[in-house]
């Protein structure tokens, strides 16, 4: 019996893999091409970006767990750390734009989220996890060039926002 149930979840796990099986983005990769869905409704490009402004995807799991809820009020305790750059930054997920809207708004965030429900992003950037289900808790930092300057795969949901401040500054992004 106990064979026949590790048989089974072994054809289970080896039918998601190639689901996520996208190569991870890596420091000097270009990032790939996204348009993703703001909790106002605009669209968010990486054509807004690239040649004007660097920007950084912090991605999170879901709306309205302990972590995900965590990490979203680290952004408002690091709100001057962050403002002193200029670099756009997001929180993005599966999510649906309504969903992250209630979840912005549950906590008073300023912070702009975006939503990548058909987890198609999150697959070009190589951050789906278990078979596409949800984002990877990833940040990625990518410059005015469109280039990936650092992928951070070791996100602390507490200190999620002054870990970026700090690495923004560490990797030399721009000023205001």
């Amino acid at each position: 019996m106990k064979t026949s149930l590790r048989v089974t979840w072994a054809i289970v796990l080896c039918a998601l893999l190639p689901l996520s099986a996208r190569a991870e983005l890596a420091p000097g990769d270009k990032a790939p091409d996204f348009t993703l869905q703001t909790t106002d409704g605009k669209p968010v490009k990486l054509s807004d970006f690239v040649g004007k402004r660097a920007f950084v995807l912090a991605w999170y799991p879901k709306a309205f767990t302990g972590g995900c809820t965590e990490e979203l009020k680290s952004f408002g305790d690091a709100e001057l750390d962050l403002a002193k750059y200029d670099v756009a930054i997001y929180m993005v997920s599966f999510d649906k734009p309504e969903k992250n809207a209630e979840f912005a708004k549950s906590l008073n965030a300023k912070l702009p989220l975006l939503s990548d429900p058909t987890g198609a992003t999150a697959e070009a950037f190589g951050n789906s996890g278990l078979g596409g289900m949800y984002a990877k808790r990833w940040t990625y930092y990518v410059d005015a060039d469109g280039v990936v300057r650092y992928v951070d795969k070791d996100v602390k949901t507490a200190t999620a926002a002054k870990d970026i401040a700090a690495k923004l500054g560490e990797l030399g992004f721009p000023w205001k």
